[in-house]
């Protein structure tokens, strides 16, 4: 797993510094630790950092073809790259390390675009073609690995993260109202759009080409759907086995490695799952890794020692303490890039810290397991109040929200706002957003703290629209929670999940997530399981249970799914966090952003602190509200490039006289010289 980074010159004649892409790889050094790499020339300038996993002696990047007429930065991994070598060798290509990239660069000569159809990986990645003159990105097609970009005085430029962006001396660097109204509806902004304006994230399963001077962009897989008329109707049995058979070699793919893989385990169904096939068939030997919490409402340690106990793994836990996770929210927010409206990233970049200093570069986790096998409440939801929507006069209504949620909701008073707030917009169950439109709704409610200057900023579209209006052919045709799987992936999976819990809270600490749930062999062959068997009633992930029934206990398939959460207010305004947070939030530093209206805050403030139990919303406004003047401090009042420094041009290895071997690496030692530390204030 690594950085790129890089400046192509669509129509513009300026020189592309070293020194420019020396400070963008600084900006992301944390993803790449190892090595850093360029190549220069009139056109492009393409930048690495290098996370060592695969290949680690000879497998330095950029890394080019056998004429050198291409040329490629990646990050990521292709999982299938020792059979396509094998395919690639006998087609006539020659290899000159055993890397997968050095694979992915050999496909693209052979197909071209095509090449992203062959590939089961995580990935993005940027290819040069000198010939052509012609610039390729691409993403993996579920969003694991981040790409943005940007498009400014006749330049392209892009990178994993943004900060590597605004390390770029003459781009603008502001805050986008219509972002900040997604990510306070939605709590992600929708595909392609970021927290700032004129910074695009390229989609998930999407490619982009620069040549002649035009940039366009063009999907290669979408997430699948498919009708009743089209689905597998085989028995549960086949459908059993299938599963079992699909995720195992997953597993087994993703464990290729020049290093040791652990796993994340939280004792839940989906990390247990995919520990235990690892531990029992491929690695004995295997290290566990999960979290701990000081209140009881959010910890599974329990489940967690048992599950290590029946594996015999080697597990190690980290313990988040709430005013820890205060102390740590500015940091996580730095990289997640983002305004965030909960703390549960925190803790999770806490865990990759554990895991890096455990001594590993790689684990296994299990995200993506909810969304492709309907383990979310939200789809249990959309059954429920569609039914509700069907039957009116049905006694059994109230009775079926109590099953999802008599652990939250046990008093007469809460039941009598949960039948109220899940009963309305019944009328339009034939909505396309049926499922999730009172969610959004009710998140939207925290944009009453907008400022009016932000207000007038993000308009009054109504960007639900712009969903329903990329909602692929056949979607009306599916049933309520086939409709809610494909939104949760669509818009919270990659752009949420993978990337403020994902991708950046692992890649903080130089470790890099392998996700084999989301293999996509195993989401088409799941998009075609009938849903009754991902919800059977009102269980969630019925087929998921029955597949992993051999491997993992009984008293862990079984119980009852907790969701993954944080404290929120308590570790936010608790200690020297809670100093930090009345300072970010007073009114001087809110006047400054411009963001929020400031009295409101105010009273946010005051009631957080006097009443005893707050409520979701009032929790989510201050988490939203703290990390969104963070992000403004941190990205636009003052450059991200000043936090963390850039990599001298003398541990660089220019690649492209290295590849005519006149140059050798003038930095010694295994590492690059140590990044600077961004402040946790």
């Amino acid at each position: 797993m690594c950085g790129i980074a890089g400046i192509h010159n669509l129509q513009s004649r300026q020189e592309i510094r070293r020194d420019v892409l020396g400070r963008m790889m600084g900006a992301i050094r944390h993803r790449g630790p190892d090595e850093a790499g360029i190549y220069l020339d009139d056109a492009v300038g393409l930048g690495h950092v290098r996370l060592s996993i695969i290949d680690i002696k000879s497998g330095g990047q950029p890394i080019h073809n056998e004429d050198e007429s291409l040329w490629i930065v990646y990050n990521g991994e292709v999982f299938n790259y020792v059979e396509l070598r094998t395919e690639l060798e006998e087609r006539g290509h020659r290899f000159y390390t055993t890397s997968d990239t050095e694979v992915l660069l050999h496909l693209y000569e052979q197909e071209g675009p095509k090449c992203l159809e062959r590939l089961n990986g995580q990935f993005a990645f940027a290819i040069w073609d000198s010939r052509s003159q012609t610039l390729f990105l691409a993403r993996d097609r579920v969003g694991i690995r981040p790409l943005h970009y940007a498009v400014h005085q006749g330049r392209l430029c892009f990178a994993s993260e943004v900060k590597a962006l605004f390390a770029i001396p003459d781009l603008p660097r502001k805050i986008d109202a219509q972002g900040m109204s997604q990510i306070f509806t939605y709590w992600t902004t929708l595909p392609g759009r970021t927290a700032f304006e004129g910074v695009h994230e390229l989609p998930p399963g999407h490619y982009l080409i620069a040549s002649k001077g035009q940039v366009r962009t063009q999907c290669y897989w979408d997430v699948p759907v498919f009708a009743r008329d089209e689905q597998d109707e085989s028995s549960v049995d086949v459908l059993t086995g299938a599963v079992q058979e699909l995720l195992s070699d997953a597993i087994r793919i993703r464990l290729r490695a020049d290093v040791p893989v652990g796993s994340y385990l939280s004792g839940g169904l989906d990390s247990s799952g995919i520990a235990a096939i690892t531990a029992k068939r491929f690695n004995a030997d295997l290290r566990t890794f999960g979290i701990r919490f000081d209140q009881d409402g959010f910890d599974e340690g329990e489940h967690q020692k048992e599950m290590a106990s029946f594996l015999g793994t080697d597990h190690q836990e980290l313990y988040a303490q709430s005013t820890r996770i205060g102390e740590v929210f500015p940091r996580t927010v730095w990289h997640a890039e983002k305004p965030v409206l909960r703390t549960a990233p925190v803790p999770l970049l806490m865990l990759s810290g554990l895991v890096r200093r455990g001594g590993l570069k790689v684990v296994l986790t299990g995200e993506g397991a909810d969304e492709v096998f309907g383990g979310y409440s939200i789809f249990k939801e959309a059954k429920v109040r569609r039914f509700w929507a069907q039957h009116p006069e049905s006694q059994m209504r109230a009775a079926l929200l109590s099953r999802l949620y008599d652990y939250v909701f046990r008093d007469r008073r809460a039941k009598r706002f949960l039948k109220s707030f899940f009963a309305d917009d019944l009328n339009h169950y034939d909505d396309p957003l049926f499922s999730h439109r009172i969610r959004w709704r009710n998140t939207g409610r925290i944009k009453a703290f907008f400022s009016g200057d932000l207000n007038a900023a993000a308009g009054m579209d109504d960007t639900s629209e712009q969903i329903v209006r990329g909602l692929p052919d056949g979607f009306d045709r599916l049933d309520a929670v086939a409709k809610a799987q494909y939104i949760e992936m669509k818009i919270f999976l990659s752009n949420y999940l993978l990337s403020s819990q994902g991708d950046r809270m692992a890649m903080a600490n130089s470790v890099e997530i392998r996700l084999p749930f989301l293999d996509h062999r195993l989401i088409e062959f799941m998009a075609r399981v009938p849903s009754r068997w991902k919800v059977l009633g009102l269980n969630e992930k019925h087929l998921l249970k029955r597949s992993l029934s051999e491997d993992v206990p009984k008293a862990i398939w079984s119980r009852r799914k907790q969701p993954y959460r944080a404290p929120i207010v308590h570790g936010l305004l608790s200690g020297d966090a809670g100093d930090f947070a009345r300072d970010m939030l007073g009114r001087r530093m809110i006047d400054s952003a411009g963001l929020f209206d400031a009295d409101k805050v105010e009273r946010l403030l005051t009631k957080l602190q006097t009443v005893p139990n707050p409520g979701e919303i009032d929790s989510m406004a201050l988490a939203g509200i703290l990390s969104s003047q963070i992000i403004y401090d941190r990205f636009i009042r003052i450059s991200p490039v000043d936090s963390v420094g850039e990599i001298p041009l003398d541990v660089i290895i220019d690649r492209r006289t290295a590849a005519n071997g006149d140059r050798r690496p003038t930095h010694h030692g295994d590492r690059l010289p140590e990044a600077a530390v961004v402040s946790e204030r």
